[in-house]
């Protein structure tokens, strides 16, 4: 009985690999073991930093939003207190780029927060 060969299988996969590879430096493009561990790594990081990214925004987001309830006389906790007990429903990504884009618009949000948190 003749032996199997793999065919083509094993150079699909191994051109995929080498394929990811592009742009890295020396053998970690070029030989297929050093390229194979780089990209699993890369791989690794690209998922976990899809997560990382939206923890790094939201707080981003926190720090503007402090900002601009810091110049209306409020902490950001007060001012997220308040928003919430006035039943206003706005995220903080929102919140963020009003307060950056939208100083008066932001105002009237100081404004309901402040109402909210006196009664």
């Amino acid at each position: 009985m003749p032996r199997a060969k793999r065919g083509t299988k094993g150079r699909q996969r191994h051109k995929k690999i080498l394929k990811l590879a592009k742009g890295y430096v020396g053998g970690r493009r070029k030989q297929y073991r050093q390229a194979r561990e780089t990209v699993e790594r890369g791989l690794v990081y690209a998922y976990r930093d899809r997560r990382v990214r939206k923890r790094e925004f939201r707080g981003l987001w926190i720090v503007r939003i402090n900002a601009a309830a810091r110049a209306h006389g409020l902490s950001y906790s007060q001012l997220m207190h308040g928003l919430k007990q006035g039943g206003v429903g706005v995220d903080r990504k929102m919140l963020a780029d009003i307060a950056a884009r939208d100083p008066a618009g932001f105002q009237e949000f100081a404004q309901v927060a402040k109402a909210h948190l006196a009664a």
